[in-house]
């Protein structure tokens, strides 16, 4: 969201209620301290404290989690930054895939509908990921070899991404949301319709000229191995290359080969 975190601190906040009216108001229990580093139950006091931070402060930097010590699937991310050129505020709301699996795609997707509609973004996203905690050190040299085989698997990164995406795309999803300036610049909706003919994909116009482009019934990791080279997204990667945010630094275990590599996965 091209955005300041004063801007658009109301309607993160109704986001948060969407997801735990979804998940559950217990499920989320602890928060990390922006100012500690240190992990703090999400109690009474930590809600209060934590919703003090949005309201008040002109930044926020919130982490919310099931638990301190497992990566569950249970997370909420919040960067909410101070624009400045291509610094956006950037928020992400994370699901095991057993809620995938317990609830269906159509639910999941009907569920990211509903918090994308309560935001200004420029862009979004939906869909498998390698789930970590991105501030530690060398968990992604353990994912350099299945992130090449299974492309549809995103690498996250809110926190470092949100300092110089700008209003670009990050890479090509299940469900892909564009806002301004992308959509406008592909001729909105119908104009990005009329350049996607894969049968699996549809393109769905939202209110305030923007729109959702889902990629098949349920999300894809796909295998190199075993030929599942998901054309649908390739399809897609194609007609927004122009726009693709291609310029992260590198990750851990990954070289410069391998970071251009991973992010032309759906390209070359």
């Amino acid at each position: 969201m091209k955005r300041s975190h004063q801007e658009i601190v109301q309607e993160v906040m109704n986001c948060l209620e969407v997801y735990l009216r979804a998940i559950g108001p217990q499920v989320l229990g602890w928060y990390a301290d922006p100012y500690s580093g240190d992990w703090e139950e999400l109690d009474d006091k930590g809600w209060a404290y934590n919703r003090r931070l949005m309201i008040e402060e002109p930044v926020a930097q919130i982490w919310l989690s099931e638990s301190p010590s497992e990566t569950t699937g249970y997370e909420v991310l919040y960067r909410g930054r101070l624009l400045k050129k291509d610094v956006t505020s950037a928020l992400s709301f994370i699901l095991p895939t057993e809620y995938l699996e317990a609830y269906g795609p159509e639910h999941v997707r009907e569920l990211a509908l509903e918090l994308a509609a309560k935001l200004p973004f420029c862009s979004g996203h939906g869909g498998l990921c390698f789930n970590y905690p991105e501030s530690v050190v060398g968990t992604t040299d353990a994912i350099r070899d299945m992130s090449f085989r299974h492309p549809g698997l995103d690498i996250p990164g809110v926190h470092f991404d949100s300092y110089s995406i700008g209003t670009r795309v990050k890479g090509v999803h299940w469900l892909n949301f564009l806002g301004p300036p992308v959509l406008g610049e592909l001729g909105g909706a119908a104009g990005l319709r009329a350049r996607l003919r894969s049968p699996g994909t549809t393109v769905q116009e939202l209110d305030g000229e923007r729109a959702v482009v889902t990629l098949g019934t349920w999300p894809e990791a796909g295998d190199m191995e075993q030929g599942r080279t998901l054309p649908e997204y390739r399809e897609l990667a194609h007609v927004l290359e122009p726009w693709l945010y291609m310029d992260r630094g590198n990750w851990g275990g990954f070289s410069d080969e391998d970071m251009r590599r991973w992010e032309r996965r759906f390209l070359d």
